[in-house]
């Protein structure tokens, strides 16, 4: 795991600047290219191969192509036994392999890695540099394409090291954090930066200055459905086969354990293939009844893991504007926190972690594909008076009663009802999923932003790319879908780099393997969601004999973060600064007036409202800290 980063012209002081802005991701060397027309650095982070012959940029034999390169490419043992009888290596790493894969195949090589990354190869003879990223996105990819200035990084703030690029906020970026509480379409926050996307590569022609985008690779609906004993025995089997090539590292590593399957099911995994008990880490508030450590501490006595916890309290609120400066982008996945503090606990014992990410959106596991499922067959076919009926049901009924159903059902509040009464009315799949999920739905959207702003319909954009041709047996692979193309990547995957990288860790995700990916397309809906209830049905049973079934048929708990109490206590006099009439009208982009309804309805719906109040702070330290240039404290 690295950080790369390059352009096209030669500026020794940039290079230098820039690289040294994401020397988090790679403390371990420092590398430098300029010929006069390309500049690339690196910054390493040594897993495969600690020795100097792993260094980067790193060449050829013949000097003519070179690259930088961030991530694992984890059958790179397969590929050098091809490539051993033709090419000379002068390296035990991976890095390697691509530099040989490429000129035998150019770019015809992505088809053939099994990984996480992003990189750049420097073609001298075709005169082009070509990028690309991983097909689940786990690696980030960030470039500046302005008239004849092509700039790449692993992160933003290195392309900001040059200063005649103007910091100015994407209001269509915007609209997309509002939504899914991280920004999902392929332009950053910041005007005129760009993100390579998911199973994307680009071509920078030099002589000419163009650039040309190409996709290797989609998620696709697929007709092809495999039946129960084969999909549980090539899950297996693939599942073993992902954590298994995944502990190869020279340097030590461990895992995230939380109290659930998915977690479980991977440290479970790992215990196969090893000696010596896994180190394991979790993370928890000292709110005993919010907290998962309990159950954290009971699997991994259950498996007999070396296990390490952090107990975090209201004090950690004070490193939210590094956070948010690490995120490039804002993110307000108050989860961010933890995993911060978890990462910066866990650099003392480990370098490379193994992580739980994409099983929810691979198996079905997000409540609000029970929702969906429940309102397809038995809300959808009735009038719409009847719907109003159960809405106002739904309304009398107790507190006590709904937060069985739903955990967090009171905490909601009016707003919360709101939402679900939407919910039930509505006839579109993706208004159904919005109203769950969004932080601000489309109509809260339009309250909020000044009207001088142009709105997306986002509803209608979703409903036409995920949810046509919809039917009984696919609608939950479509919201599994979208989740796995738009919240899990800028949401869960970049929460989970750059929070880990800050402290020079690498992640990687088992259940991110493409071949378990492709797999899950070909899946059932009825065993991912059997019925209403039984979520990932599909890998509890694979996991059935890894995990105890205390672990098994838990109810999933989500993580908790006190953001109510913060938002009402801790960050009030933030919240009064930054989101003050003054100061929203000097800034220019949300409604004052929003703001006042927040305040005025706050103690009926609390969580609701806490969840936007938290994503506009995190919005406005970003805003200070990268547009302003201000720091914030807290």
């Amino acid at each position: 795991m690295c950080g790369i980063f390059g352009f096209n012209w030669s500026d020794d002081q940039y290079l230098r600047k820039a690289v040294k802005k994401t020397a988090h991701r790679g403390p371990d060397a420092t590398g430098f290219y300029n010929n006069g027309r390309v500049s690339l650095g690196h910054n390493r982070l040594s897993i495969i191969d600690l020795s100097k012959a792993g260094k980067q940029p790193m060449s050829n034999e013949s000097g003519d192509i070179w690259i930088v390169f961030n991530g694992e490419i984890y059958n790179y043992l397969d590929l050098k036994k091809l490539l051993k009888k033709r090419h000379e290596f002068k390296s035990n790493t991976d890095t390697e392999i691509l530099l040989h894969l490429y000129e035998e195949s150019g770019t015809e090589i992505l088809n053939k890695l099994q990984g996480m990354f992003a990189f750049c190869i420097y073609d001298l003879r075709k005169k082009r540099l070509f990028l690309a990223r991983d097909r689940a996105g786990k690696k980030p990819l960030y470039y500046y394409n302005i008239k004849d200035k092509f700039i790449f990084a692993s992160e933003i703030k290195a392309i900001l090291e040059d200063k005649d690029i103007k910091r100015t906020v994407d209001l269509h970026a915007l609209q997309s954090y509002l939504t899914f509480r991280a920004n999902t379409i392929d332009k950053t926050l910041f005007s005129g930066i760009r993100k390579l996307m998911p199973g994307h590569y680009l071509i920078y022609n030099l002589k000419e200055n163009k650039l040309a985008l190409g996709k290797y690779w989609d998620l696709k609906e697929n007709n092809e459905m495999v039946n129960f004993n084969y999909a549980e025995k090539e899950l297996k089997r693939l599942l073993e086969d992902s954590v298994k090539c995944r502990l190869r590292s020279d340097v030590p590593y461990g895992a995230y354990l939380s109290g659930g399957v998915d977690s479980g099911t991977i440290v479970a995994l790992m215990n196969k293939f090893v000696s010596v008990p896994i180190k394991t880490f979790s993370v928890g508030f000292n709110i005993e009844k919010y907290s998962e450590l309990s159950e954290a501490r009971f699997l991994a006595e259950k498996i007999g893991t070396d296990h390490k916890e952090l107990v975090i309290d209201d004090k950690s609120l004070k490193y939210l504007p590094e956070i948010v400066y690490q995120g490039d982008e804002p993110m307000s996945d108050p989860t961010a926190i933890p995993t911060y503090l978890l990462s910066k606990f866990t650099k003392k014992y480990c370098t490379v972690i193994l992580t739980g990410e994409g099983a929810d959106e691979l198996f079905a596991g997000y409540p609000q594909y029970k929702f969906m499922k429940a309102h397809y067959y038995f809300v959808r076919p009735l009038p719409r008076i009847a719907r109003k009926s159960i809405f106002l049901t739904i309304k009398k009924t107790p507190d006590s009663i709904l937060n069985k159903a739903f955990r967090f059902s009171s905490a909601l509040g009016e707003k919360g009802k709101e939402r679900f009464k939407n919910f039930l009315l509505s006839n579109s799949f993706s208004e159904q999923y919005l109203n769950q999920v969004a932080i601000f739905n489309q109509e809260e959207k339009k309250d909020l932003l000044l009207s001088n702003i142009k709105k997306e319909d986002y509803c209608k954009n979703y409903e036409k790319k995920y949810f046509s041709s919809l039917r009984a047996d696919n609608l939950i692979k479509k919201c599994a879908l979208l989740d796995f193309k738009e919240p899990m990547v800028d949401d869960l995957l970049m929460k989970i780099d750059k929070n880990t990288m800050a402290f020079s860790i690498e992640a990687r995700a088992p259940f991110l393997d493409y071949r378990i990916i492709e797999l899950s397309a070909k899946i059932p809906d009825d065993l991912k969601l059997n019925g209403f209830t039984k979520d990932k049905f599909i890998l509890r049973r694979v996991a059935k004999d890894l995990i105890p079934k205390e672990t098994m048929h838990r109810k999933k708990k989500h993580f908790f973060v006190p953001i109510e109490s913060w938002c009402e206590k801790e960050l009030s006099s933030l919240r009064d600064d930054l989101l003050s009439t003054n100061y929203l009208n000097k800034q220019g982009i949300f409604n004052p007036e929003y703001i006042k309804k927040i305040n005025r309805g706050f103690n009926n719906s609390k969580l609701f409202y806490s969840r936007q109040l938290w994503s506009l702070l995190v919005f406005q330290i970003w805003h200070k800290q990268y547009i302003e240039n201000e720091k914030v404290k807290i």
